[in-house]
């Protein structure tokens, strides 16, 4: 099979556009918390064939999401990490078992209301934080996301209530992420895309979303803590109300 640089569904200047735009989402991500997936899964949007926007964004997320973890793997709690995972594996197996096709408006609903209140409400009980209200925040999560590709700010506000420390908020989001993306690979080449079309154009966007990656974590120094949850806490937000916005168009609420 012969591999093209630049997919044929892509002209140059609008993958050269995708480049650039992998690299700012993550600096986006890596300094604010929180948004470059799901803005960057805005964009892809608006050029890439329906069938490839979430197979193609996962795996580029994995690669974004990798390469943070890796430069900020000693700020990660991995106690966090040890009961995120098997819920991963739970939501992707049930995910790959049903492969069902969530209407969108239910979804979209779902994670704003939940974003805003772990923004804005009441702080959740401790035991919500354990090992077993990590887990099933993880297969809710990891099972939806191999359908919608937007999780990412519903994951990010849970984090949140974790951890105050910015890195280690940032590390621990990148690590879950990282193994949310990761059963991806294996149910949509399953389910028959055809990856290697892809390979390298997705090997491409991973490395601009590191250089992106490593400036972001140099902006995160700059902020210190309370600014960095109350900028944290207004990305979400506007993620959470965009998800409304567009749940009211899908539905004919706003006419």
């Amino acid at each position: 099979m012969e591999l093209t640089l630049i997919p044929d569904s892509l002209s140059l200047s609008v993958a050269l556009f995708l480049l650039a735009c992998s690299a700012l989402t993550s600096m986006i991500t890596a300094s604010l918390g929180a948004g470059g997936g799901v803005l960057l899964l805005v964009l892809m949007a608006s050029w890439l064939p329906p069938a490839a926007i979430i197979p193609v964004h996962g795996m580029i997320q994995l690669g974004s999401n990798g390469g943070r973890a890796v430069l900020t793997r000693r700020q990660i709690d991995w106690s966090v990490i040890a009961a995120f995972a098997p819920g991963v594996v739970a939501g992707a197996l049930l995910g790959a078992w049903l492969l069902v096709d969530l209407p969108a408006t239910v979804w979209q609903l779902t994670i704003a209301l939940f974003v805003l209140f772990l923004c804005w409400g009441p702080s959740l009980p401790k035991a919500s934080f354990g090992p077993a209200g990590i887990f099933l925040a993880s297969g809710l999560t990891s099972f939806v996301s191999l359908f919608v590709g937007a999780t990412g700010p519903l994951v990010a506000a849970f984090i949140k209530q974790i951890h105050r420390d910015r890195f280690t908020t940032v590390a621990t989001f990148a690590a879950a992420m990282t193994l949310q993306h990761a059963p991806k690979a294996l149910v949509f080449t399953v389910a028959g895309f055809v990856f290697p079309d892809w390979l390298p154009f997705i090997l491409a966007m991973i490395a601009c979303g590191f250089a992106g990656t490593w400036l972001g974590l140099h902006a995160l120094r700059s902020l210190s803590n309370r600014w960095f949850h109350r900028i944290f806490n207004v990305v979400l937000t506007a993620l959470a109300l965009r998800l409304v916005w567009q749940a009211g168009v899908g539905s004919g609420w706003w006419g």
